[in-house]
């Protein structure tokens, strides 16, 4: 009878709060962890080097997901590293104290990394496993909806109750110890929900019993093989590396540019004033932007749009050369430079999200978006990796200068795939 009343159960009891849990361990390890680390003294180039490295189970996430996909049930993995989630939460924030804090909040960021990478694979899963398509097409917005909220939640909410603490307390760790431990106790009753109210799909089972691990992965290396015979394989993979360059050298450095004091080319902004010009307000950009593009791209379809949105995302990094110039105290010229470039990149990554599901196309569509996804990941981690050296090197206005320049990779990879006119194009009625 249990199981039948949550077989029944409503998607909004439960997809909210699934694609919000879903958002902020990510959110944790790529943004809180940069600004975190900034402000405990950690150097820009170890910064970007070692949370850059924290990209690589996303990288990699396409290679294991035979394994959740055949051992125990969706359910089963989203509940269990939610619980893991809120264990490596507690773990950054009680060694942030330590005195080796930055090795192991690194372990437990890795830890955060990999079960956060692997809860997606489980949540995206479980999404198409429990409910039909008339459900999963009506709720693509929600679940895209509080994914974003989680986003605003953990780069301004989060960040901003960290500076406050800091604000009053006087003591950064002391700030960022209960900011964590506030996650932690998050993610543990996150767990405890979605253990009563995650239905018992009828289509998640556990597959270990019906095929061996052996016959999945050579399901999966023949997707692979594939995915590296499909025409324009080459050129593709280029774009999905190089049309985000500039944006991926950017995103390891906007956080310390903003904490840097002004004698050292930053602008001198307190956490809390990071947290409201670019987890806030930056986000609420990138969110419009996204909405708008997806519906400039589902009236002229993608090859009509893919050079604007190149455009877009490459065009607004001078604003944060402008800043570096200019150093501006305003916090209303600072916010709106980051609006501008985050509504710019939101609008342009349309065209990005579009060519990985056009490029997918054909057989095994959803491994080779897997793969595809591996290669966005791959994006933002190399560039990131080297940001924070090169930055140190040429200092902040002669690194967006560089920046500019890498925009050039952006033209190359953009100019050489190409992409059916009538993709994306909406039909008329009759046709």
């Amino acid at each position: 009878m249990t199981n039948i009343k949550q077989q029944k159960r409503s998607p909004w009891a439960w997809i909210p709060t699934l694609y919000f849990a879903e958002g902020i361990p990510y959110v944790a390890v790529m943004t809180i962890s940069v600004i975190m680390y900034k402000k405990l003294g950690i150097g820009n180039a170890e910064i970007a080097l070692y949370t850059s490295w924290l990209y690589l189970p996303w990288v990699i996430k396409p290679f294991w997901s035979p394994i959740v996909d055949l051992f125990k049930t969706k359910r089963w993995w989203i509940i269990t590293m939610q619980s893991i989630i809120a264990v490596a939460f507690a773990g950054v924030a009680f060694s942030i104290p330590a005195p080796y804090f930055f090795q192991l909040t690194l372990a437990f960021f890795w830890l955060l990394a990999f079960s956060s990478a692997t809860h997606d694979i489980a949540a995206d899963g479980f999404y198409m496993l429990g409910l039909d398509e008339v459900n999963q097409a009506k709720f693509v917005g929600i679940r895209s909806t509080f994914y974003r909220a989680a986003t605003v939640f953990g780069q301004g909410i989060l960040v901003i109750i960290a500076g406050s603490i800091e604000k009053s307390s006087g003591s950064i760790e002391r700030s960022w110890n209960i900011t964590f431990i506030i996650l932690a106790i998050f993610f543990l009753l996150l767990a405890i929900y979605h253990k009563q109210m995650l239905p018992h799909a009828a289509k998640d089972m556990d597959r270990s019993e019906q095929r061996t691990f052996g016959e999945i992965m050579k399901e999966f290396l023949g997707t692979f093989v594939t995915f590296f015979k499909k025409k324009q394989v080459i050129p593709a993979i280029i774009f999905m590396l190089t049309f985000r360059l500039p944006e991926a050298f950017i995103v390891k450095m906007i956080n310390p540019f903003l904490l840097d004091s002004i004698e050292v080319g930053g602008l001198g902004l307190s956490t809390q004033q990071v947290g409201l010009a670019y987890g806030t307000y930056g986000i609420i950009g990138l969110t419009l932007g996204g909405i708008i593009g997806g519906f400039a791209a589902s009236k002229g379809g993608l090859k009509k749009w893919l050079w604007p949105m190149a455009f877009c995302i490459m065009v607004p990094c001078a604003l944060y050369l402008y800043l570096a110039i200019a150093q501006p105290t305003s916090m209303a010229v600072i916010s709106t430079c980051i609006v501008i470039d985050q509504f710019g990149y939101g609008f342009g990554f349309t065209a990005y999200m579009l060519f990985m599901i056009y490029f997918a196309q054909g057989q095994s569509q959803t491994a080779h978006y897997a793969l595809c996804t591996g290669f966005m990941a791959l994006s933002m981690m190399l560039p990131g990796m080297v940001a924070g050296y090169i930055q140190e090197a040429l200092g902040y206005i002669n690194f967006f200068w560089f920046v500019i320049a890498c925009c050039l990779a952006t033209i190359i990879g953009t100019a050489i795939i190409k992409v059916d006119p009538k993709y994306g194009v909406a039909k008329k009625n009759g046709e």
